[in-house]
């Protein structure tokens, strides 16, 4: 698959200076631009926007320096619709304006990215396949700041706030595995592999059930395949790190991508905190599927 998306790569710097069609880089990867957009930032650390943004205000910078062009010029080769958002966005990535280009010694480049997977030990990975039918999230729901380490405060105001009977009423409507209180998590914004930005977090129950469901919020799930992750041990450091091998490790090298759906977490008795077992859902499909 990294053969592929570097492929995919290859194409957009051909194509930096016109359209990029991604249903081109669906076919060259074989995989949805939804699960080339995560696969990408997963690897990169940054947005496929982004990247493409970066790479064509680096070009840009060559243009303006050595082949005489005008900020005019520059700004509608790259696909600018204005001057002025070309310089907006010129001197936010470079900290100077076109027109200082010829005027400065020193200047930013981005050079083009190669993906690569590089595996550091054999660690092993438990994870199971399941098809589950269509349900329900059903609970409470907050738009949280993305963070990668450590227990999020934000989370917990949102889990605090939930009062008994409302936890009474969701345990109600509760009828499928893992029979027990969830956390899920969507609508990331695009800066997530950045730690930046917001998502929508909802604690819950997944149910099958028909109901109004009162002032709970709730999420409709399709039929989907889930690969369901789990681990055991310091809690929240070893279900962040699964995470992290999985978005790395697994996914670039499995015969799945991504479907876009919430990412599900399940986490077990918190007692002993050094020694917890948690899961971790996403959904997926085989990348030979129609």
């Amino acid at each position: 698959m990294l053969k592929s998306m570097n492929e995919a790569l290859d194409y957009i710097e051909s194509h930096l200076n016109d359209r990029i069609d991604y249903t081109k880089i669906e076919r060259i990867t074989g995989t949805s631009i939804y699960h080339f957009r995560r696969i990408f930032s997963f690897l990169s650390g940054m947005s496929l926007g982004e990247y493409i943004r970066n790479r064509k205000l680096s070009n840009a910078t060559f243009d303006l320096q050595d082949e005489g062009m005008t900020v005019t010029e520059t700004a509608f080769k790259y696909g600018y619709e204005s001057v002025d958002g070309f310089s907006r966005a010129f001197k936010e990535w470079s900290g100077i304006s076109p027109s200082e280009v010829k005027k400065k010694n020193m200047l930013k480049a981005f050079p083009k990215l190669t993906l690569q997977l590089t595996i550091q030990g054999g660690i092993d990975m438990d994870y199971r396949i399941d098809n589950k039918e269509a349900f329900k999230i059903v609970g409470m729901k907050g738009r949280i700041p993305i963070q990668f380490e450590g227990e999020s405060q934000e989370i917990i105001k949102l889990a605090q706030s939930i009062t008994s009977e409302q936890k009474e009423k969701m345990h109600t409507y509760m009828d499928m595995e893992p029979n027990k209180i969830v956390n899920a998590s969507y609508h990331f914004d695009d800066g997530r592999m950045e730690e930046k930005g917001s998502l929508d977090h909802m604690i819950g129950v997944l149910t099958t059930k028909e109901s109004d469901f009162e002032s709970f919020d709730v999420v409709e799930i399709p039929s989907l395949t889930w690969a369901i992750f789990s681990s055991k041990g310091e809690f929240p450091k070893v279900m962040q790190e699964t995470w992290g091998k999985i978005a790395s490790e697994w996914l670039p090298s499995s015969d799945y991508e991504l479907v876009e759906a919430p990412e599900i977490s399940i986490t077990g008795d918190l007692t002993d905190r050094n020694n917890v077992y948690s899961e971790i859902w996403i959904a997926v499909k085989r990348r030979d599927e129609d």
